[in-house]
């Protein structure tokens, strides 16, 4: 009994324990984010195809997936509606059970059977999207520049449901609802081929090195 309480307590079982729960840790962590990761794609890939359907005239240019350089490293966009009624920036969140969200709060909540999670304020994040766009387009004013967050998912929200954030079924209607023209034909087409030369390549490398930034940034949470 001696010899097992002199081992449970010896620096090596205490060490080998530590590494142990730190891998469980950083397991559950990956594995959390992978699950993430796949419901974005999916809620990403809806949002896709609900534009890419609504609008598909030669007066709009859908655009997904764009890594774009910005301050000291890089911002992901997941759409962009290029048209002559505006510059449709958008941020797609997959997430279930209740929202609870404030436009100036840095972080809001998702409840599920009484499990709390809590994540980005999308609001915030896709201004920095629009900052990354302006600062790319900047022969253009501020006006035609519209960002949206659209809803994928089966989430409500409880308590209000911000300005600019959507249901992806009502987020068809709110762009239709733009129907003055704020950019010439030849412009909009400049607006496409001057992000199609400075976005990133879509890769898997691209994406490891902006979560990278993102970690460095904000944290691994």
């Amino acid at each position: 009994m001696e010899s097992i309480l002199s081992f449970l307590q010896s620096p090596v079982f205490i060490s080998g324990l530590t590494c142990l729960l730190i891998g469980l840790m950083l397991g559950r962590t990956s594995s959390r984010r992978a699950r993430q990761q796949k419901r974005e794609n999916y809620g990403e890939a809806r949002v896709r195809q609900v534009l890419s359907s609504a609008f598909s005239g030669k007066e709009y240019h859908l655009l997904n997936d764009i890594t774009l350089p910005f301050e000291d490293g890089t911002t992901q966009i997941d759409h962009m509606l290029i048209s002559r009624y505006g510059i449709f920036v958008i941020e797609t969140k997959t997430f279930s059970g209740w929202i609870f969200s404030s436009a100036e709060s840095p972080k809001w909540t998702q409840v599920i059977y009484h499990m709390k999670h809590n994540f980005q304020n999308p609001i915030r994040q896709n201004y920095r999207h629009v900052l990354a766009v302006r600062r790319l387009l900047d022969f253009l004013t501020e006006e035609p520049l519209v960002p949206i967050v659209v809803f994928a998912g089966d989430g409500i929200f409880r308590g209000g449901q911000p300005q600019g954030v959507f249901y992806l079924a009502d987020v068809v209607d709110h762009i239709s609802s733009f129907q003055r023209e704020v950019i010439s034909q030849n412009r909009m087409q400049f607006c496409v081929g001057r992000v199609e030369t400075e976005r990133l390549q879509i890769s898997h490398l691209t994406d490891v090195q902006h979560q990278r930034y993102l970690n460095r940034k904000y944290g691994n949470a």
